[in-house]
């Protein structure tokens, strides 16, 4: 079984880059991230026409998140995580795809830093961590999937030095991804890849792209039950090179 994330910025704009890559890469389940699109907007006809059932949740501005299944059967769980009613933003999608549950989140940027924007990211954060506990507390394999707008570690960043105040890498957010991990998930690109500078994301300014000059954003954080069927994984980073891509790569992994 292959799972992929990609945050698609911009699900209509780029919708020949997604549908192409649907028909090369074949992922049985995947993640979307920053639609930009209400959910009346969603392209429901050409994701079916390409062999995927769908559910999403869209969002005008910056947000946006969907599940697509090309075989499984899709079930939705919750459409928002859990803490706050006032929080109108679509970034947290939840349902079971077969025997698993999939949560499709999209966290926020939080920049500029400091200010309510950070602030806000740290909240949401809180509000996944706790939820996030209780996933783990039922007894069925869970999948944490998607842009998590998170550097871990100075691995992920090709010059850590120049992030220090930024929103992605300030030691504040680094450490509730920490947190994340403690309560038991596993980071499955870095459970494979110990050593190895693996980015997910290239801005488009300054030949981001040309010089690797990258970020990891994008995880999958696996509970116990899915590492010991964890096999590969892979950042589809040819990808973001395609006319029109969107400035991330799809990541994947494959479950036995």
């Amino acid at each position: 079984m292959k799972i992929a994330t990609y945050n698609i910025n911009g699900i209509n704009n780029r919708l020949p880059v997604l549908l192409r890559w649907l028909s090369e890469a074949k992922p049985d389940i995947v993640c979307l991230q920053e639609l930009k699109a209400l959910d009346a907007q969603f392209p429901i006809e050409a994701i079916t026409a390409a062999g995927y059932q769908a559910l999403w949740h869209g969002q005008k501005s910056w947000n946006g998140v969907a599940i697509l299944s090309r075989k499984l059967p899709i079930q939705e769980l919750r459409r928002a995580l859990p803490g706050d009613r006032t929080d109108e933003h679509s970034r947290y999608l939840e349902a079971i795809v077969g025997k698993m549950v999939i949560a499709c989140l999209y966290l926020p940027n939080g920049n500029p830093y400091p200010g309510p924007k950070f602030e806000y990211k740290l909240k949401w954060f809180k509000r996944l961590s706790v939820h996030a506990k209780k996933l783990l507390a039922h007894d069925v394999p869970v999948a944490l999937v998607g842009d998590f707008n998170v550097m871990p570690t100075a691995l992920d960043v090709y010059k850590p030095e120049k992030y220090l105040n930024n929103a992605l890498f300030r030691k504040e957010v680094r450490a509730a991804y920490a947190r994340l991990l403690k309560q038991g998930w596993t980071d499955a690109i870095r459970h494979q890849h110990p050593g190895e500078s693996i980015y997910t994301f290239w801005d488009y300014l300054r030949n981001a792209w040309g010089r690797n000059a990258g970020l990891r954003l994008d995880h999958f954080l696996l509970s116990p039950h899915l590492v010991p069927r964890l096999r590969k994984t892979g950042v589809d980073t040819a990808v973001r090179g395609w006319p029109r891509a969107s400035d991330h790569a799809p990541v994947w992994i494959t479950l036995k």
